[in-house]
C-alpha cells in the first residue's frame, strides 16, 4: 500500500516538474526540475528493475544534468535571449498543453493496463506524462538547452515504460549511454552556439 502511494506521489512529481520545465524562464529551475524528474522516474523504474540497475539510470541522469549545468553556467548571461522572455507570454498556453497531456494520460492509462496487464497504473501514467511533456517541449521551443531537456524527458518516459516490459541489463545500459551521449552533445552544441558569434566578429 505504501509503495502504491509513493508511486502516485512520483507521478505527481513528474507532472509538476514537467510543467515547471515547460513554463520556467530560468534554466537553473529547468535543470533542477529535470534532476527531480529523474528521482521520480527512478522510483517508478524500481517497480520492475533491480535497485542497482535503477540507481545506474538515476546516476546517469544526474551526470547529464551536471554536464549541462556546468556548461550553461560557463556561458555569458547575455545568452538568455528572447526565447526565455517569450515563456512568460505563453505560460498559460503551456499550462493548458500540460493539462491536455495529463487528461490524455489519465484516459489511456487504464486501457493500456487492460491490454498489457502487470505494467502498473503508476508506471504507465508516469511514462505517458514524460513522453507527452517531452513532445510538447520539443514543439514550443527552439533553444538548444530546452530542446535537449525535451529529448531527455521523452527518452526518460520511454525508459520507464520499457523497463516494465524488458529487464535486460544490456538494453538498460544502452539507454543510459544514449542519455549520457545526448547530454554531452547538448553541452557541445551550447558551447558551439556561444562561440560562433565571437568567431564571426573576429573575422
Amino acid at each position: 500500500m505504501i509503495i502504491e502511494i509513493v508511486s502516485w506521489i512520483a507521478v505527481g512529481l513528474i507532472l509538476v516538474t514537467s510543467t515547471a520545465m515547460l513554463i520556467s524562464r530560468d534554466w537553473r529551475i529547468s535543470l533542477a526540475a529535470l534532476a527531480l524528474q529523474y528521482v521520480a522516474a527512478f522510483w517508478l523504474v524500481t517497480r520492475h528493475l533491480p535497485f542497482v540497475m535503477a540507481s545506474a539510470k538515476l546516476i546517469t541522469g544526474w551526470m547529464v544534468v551536471a554536464a549541462l549545468g556546468m556548461t550553461r553556467l560557463g556561458l555569458s548571461s547575455a545568452e538568455d535571449t528572447d526565447e526565455e522572455s517569450s515563456l512568460l507570454n505563453g505560460g498559460w498556453f503551456r499550462v493548458i498543453l500540460m493539462c491536455i497531456v495529463a487528461l490524455v494520460a489519465a484516459a489511456v492509462t487504464a486501457r493500456i493496463e487492460a491490454v498489457i496487464p502487470g505494467l502498473g497504473l503508476q508506471v504507465i501514467a508516469g511514462s505517458l506524462l514524460l513522453i507527452g511533456a517531452g513532445v510538447v517541449h520539443l514543439g514550443v521551443t527552439s533553444d538548444i538547452l530546452r530542446v535537449v531537456v525535451g529529448l531527455l524527458t521523452l527518452l526518460t518516459g520511454f525508459e520507464v515504460i520499457y523497463a516494465a516490459v524488458e529487464s535486460s541489463i544490456l538494453v538498460a545500459g544502452l539507454l543510459s549511454v544514449i542519455s549520457l551521449g545526448l547530454g554531452l552533445v547538448g553541452s557541445y552544441l551550447l558551447l558551439a552556439g556561444s562561440s560562433s558569434p565571437e568567431t564571426e566578429n573576429g573575422a
